[in-house]
């Protein structure tokens, strides 16, 4: 009761109601001439109608300024919020007026509300000192190193933007801001400040790095060591003793080599070479040299025939066949006793790729773990319980080399039927992303 008696005193207030104030006054004044020149019946008859007309314009307004509030109430309500935000929030037209920022863009940018707003931003804005970085913000050709990760035109748009001075490494989604009609009237921009994240990122891949590089070089001995035992005139337990380290030993080196790696990738330092290959014998290369891994797990890897005998695309071989190489071992390792693995090659009609499948006939893959496969460092359920050596960065690292030739790679899953990782490649070169990108969330 009390918030209904607040909400209609405050809808007393509303400026909708000030033309019944106005009215209820002439009301008064005119029952007071009544009174004097009227007899007492038609000063009734007269205040009858008057009050009538005044309940009629009191419920109409009263609902106007009910709904005026309402929206008044909301818009208030949003400005908490948006004041509120950690991210910066920025608001422009089409001429490129700033008619909102927030206070965290005003943090970010080192800026007043009384600088920015209403402040019309153009490429020249880009030589003031103080407007040079949200220029470069609206305007991202001119901002010194951007990467798309939505397509040109989609909305709303995602890039990641790096700037030096001052130090800024930003997420920035934008979006259309459109009328009734759906025509486009500006456009909001939601600003993220993500440099201590990087630098935190980079200060543990740094770490990362230095400590698998510098442990590659004992552990390369530690197996050399082992692969030399093999060759000397030994007892049964000391040729397991021997195995087992090697074993060991290898699969150190292996995951010491993928820290590596996938510190370069995210660097931007992988060193891609892209040249014109022939997908069709680098797949039928790549399931050759999965067979000893193949015989090692009683499974049976095969590729089908393809449709094209031969199909020319532009990609990095060494880099591709450890993308390739990583979802064959996976599928044998993780398949069951005289399974299969089935390796296919597909031209997309919908679109200029082609679609590799690397099917398998193992026990298929959970759906909570089907959506975290490509996540750094996760291992699922099945690859635990398997105790199943890895490192949890290959799937992680097979997406960044996909993506970087600009394919998508996607898994499908059955329990106890098996699971199906699709990933596609361009035909056209010109779809190759021109820079390396950083790791892919």
């Amino acid at each position: 009761m009390k918030d209904f008696i607040k909400d209609f005193k405050n809808y007393l207030k509303m400026p909708e109601m000030k033309i019944l104030w106005i009215f209820l006054f002439l009301v008064f004044l005119i029952f007071i001439i009544d009174v004097l020149y009227l007899t007492p019946f038609w000063t009734l008859i007269s205040l009858a109608i008057l009050l009538s007309v005044g309940a009629v314009m009191f419920a109409v307004n009263i609902r106007s300024a009910k709904a005026n509030y309402a929206v008044k109430k909301g818009k208030a309500r949003l400005d908490n919020i948006i004041s509120g935000m950690r991210d910066g929030v920025v608001i422009y037209n089409q001429d490129f007026e700033v008619s909102l920022f927030n206070k965290g863009a005003q943090l970010i940018f080192n800026l007043s509300q009384n600088e920015i707003i209403g402040k019309k931003l153009s490429p020249e804005s880009v030589s003031d000192p103080r407007l040079g970085i949200m220029a470069k913000i609206i305007f991202q050709s001119l901002a010194p190193a951007v990467i798309q990760e939505t397509p040109e035109g989609a909305y709303p748009q995602i890039v990641n933007m790096s700037f030096d001075e001052p130090r800024l490494e930003l997420k920035v989604v934008t979006d259309k801001i459109l009328d009734e009609n759906g025509q486009v009237t500006g456009f909001l921009k939601i600003i993220r400040d993500q440099t201590r994240e990087v630098e935190l990122l980079k200060s543990k891949s740094d770490f990362i790095a230095i400590a698998a590089h510098q442990l590659r070089t004992p552990l390369s001995a530690v197996n050399w060591t082992f692969q030399s035992l093999k060759n000397e005139p030994l007892t049964e337990s000391q040729k397991e003793l021997t195995e087992t380290g090697l074993a060991a030993s290898s699969n150190l080196l292996k995951i010491v080599d993928d820290l590596l790696n996938i510190s370069k990738i995210e660097e931007g330092k992988f060193g891609y070479n892209f040249q014109e290959i022939d997908i069709v014998k680098f797949l039928q290369s790549a399931v050759s040299q999965a067979e000893p891994v193949a015989k090692e797990y009683n499974v049976k890897a095969y590729m089908e025939n393809p449709a094209e005998p031969s199909i020319i695309i532009t990609a990095d071989p060494e880099k591709l066949v450890i993308a390739v190489s990583n979802l064959l071992e996976n599928a044998i390792k993780y398949n069951i006793p005289n399974g299969q693995v089935v390796l296919s090659v597909e031209r997309r009609r919908d679109a200029p790729f082609i679609q590799i499948n690397v099917a398998d006939t193992g026990m298929g893959i959970s759906e909570e773990d089907l959506n975290k496969l490509f996540t750094k460092f996760f291992r699922g359920e099945k690859a635990v319980s398997q105790a199943t050596e890895g490192s949890g960065l290959g799937l992680y690292m097979v997406k960044n080399i996909i993506r970087r030739h600009g394919g998508e790679i996607w898994a499908e899953s059955v329990a106890g039927r098996g699971s199906v990782f699709h990933f596609t490649l361009p035909t056209d070169s010109n779809l190759i992303q021109s820079r390396e990108i950083g790791h892919v969330e």
